[in-house]
């Protein structure tokens, strides 16, 4: 795809719409000088060059995925226009195209019926999916895995919640006993489970806790932030195939909130959250005299926490999903590929003799440590920060990131 040649016709096409409103006199803060601007762009670009080349196969520190090509023209495309989501008024055509994307995912998690919308990020989409369970369930906690995001926990503090630590596996997945164990205080009112920890990549058992949740007659909300998509390779008959049944289980979920600009292919700036009954909408209830004013139609700020947002984030999303719609044989192939290449790094770590293997990558992290004599913590300490430093210095440089775990993790 020549990214070029398409921002070019970008740039036409939108220059082409807006000529049909006759012209106009631009203000002149408009008209920059050229050299001047060049000046300035110089050092602009050159300060960008203080970043790791996260586009590149050699960068494997964090969970990011460079943005599609039809992301970033989608995105920027859109931002010619510099639509706002939060009402119709703002974005017609990107709020209608934020719904037609919401409603795939929510298709994706195998919901028959959904209210959702985009969010700046997987934080506000949990504290939206935490804002509705505090709503429903006053007084009463939130409970989620020890190794969840500190999204959680933080939130919890911001909504005034009391938060429940669970202790985790030695595969770093909620302990059904120790949940059970705070679900029967009847302290707690929702259940986060975790589908793909940002640490392990750890699967917590979704469809076993569900019979858990309705005994005690609480909530679940799912965390899929950074493996929901992952869904889509359960139950593929293949090496990189995953055990369906947690993922088959979100459908049962009362809520479950997915970040895009993860494993989505988008732009930072797009999370989601659903829920899986449209009722909760009651919780959003406001009035704005000043925004809501072209429409009877429902304004996606109406079920939303947020106010404006980027109608360029949906229009990426839409053009990204026209191309690799959120199917095994679309987007699926995409984290099909990521998963093999985990396995095979796995394997090869298994065969060395200078890393251990941490533990199996249960989606597409791979966690393994230095093989050091003696097997102490400090020795695997200063040798991982070794591996780091030289690996960012190197003439051929390799980018990692470093994870840390307690003595537990190792003896496990």
């Amino acid at each position: 795809m020549d990214l070029q040649h398409w921002l070019g016709r970008a740039a036409d096409a939108i220059q082409d719409w807006a000529d049909t409103f006759g012209p106009y006199q631009q203000h002149p803060s408009l008209h920059v000088d050229d050299g001047q601007f060049a000046s300035v762009f110089a050092e602009f670009t050159g300060r960008l060059k203080d970043n790791y080349p996260f586009f590149h196969p050699h960068y494997g520190g964090q969970m990011l995925k460079p943005p599609h090509p039809a992301a970033v023209v989608g995105y920027l495309t859109a931002m010619l226009i510099n639509p706002n989501n939060h009402a119709l008024d703002g974005g017609p055509a990107t709020a209608v195209m934020e719904r037609e994307v919401v409603a795939q995912l929510a298709t994706m998690f195998g919901y028959d019926t959904h209210l959702g919308h985009l969010t700046t990020s997987g934080t506000i989409a949990n504290l939206e999916a935490l804002f509705v369970a505090r709503e429903l369930h006053p007084g009463r906690g939130i409970a989620h895995s020890a190794d969840a995001h500190y999204t959680h926990g933080r939130m919890c503090h911001v909504l005034g919640l009391t938060s429940h630590p669970v202790r985790t596996d030695s595969q770093g997945r909620m302990d059904l006993d120790a949940l059970e164990d705070v679900l029967r205080t009847g302290q707690v009112g929702t259940v986060v489970l975790t589908t793909g920890t940002t640490g392990l990549g750890a699967v917590d058992p979704v469809h076993d806790v569900l019979p858990l949740a309705e005994r005690y007659g609480v909530r679940i909300h799912v965390d899929a932030a950074y493996g929901g998509f992952f869904t889509l390779l359960a139950g593929a008959g293949s090496p990189e195939g995953l055990p369906p049944e947690p993922w088959r289980a979100i459908a049962r979920a009362d809520s479950v909130v997915v970040d895009p600009h993860k494993h989505g292919l988008q732009p930072y700036g797009c999370g989601a959250v659903l829920f899986r009954d449209p009722e909760v909408g009651r919780f959003y209830l406001h009035d704005s005299p000043y925004t809501y004013f072209t429409s009877t139609e429902l304004h996606l700020g109406e079920i939303s926490l947020e106010c404006s947002r980027a109608g360029a984030s949906a229009a990426a999303l839409w053009l990204t999903l026209q191309l690799l719609p959120p199917t095994l044989d679309g987007l699926g192939q995409i984290l099909a590929a990521g998963r093999r290449a985990a396995l095979k790094w796995a394997d090869l770590i298994e065969a060395s003799d200078v890393l251990e293997l941490y533990q199996p990558p249960q989606l597409d992290i791979v966690t393994y440590f230095p093989a050091v004599a003696p097997a102490t913590l400090t020795g695997i300490d200063a040798a991982s920060a070794r591996v780091l430093a030289d690996g960012m210095t190197s003439s051929d440089p390799i980018y990692l990131s470093t994870l840390k775990a307690g003595h537990e993790g190792f003896t496990a």
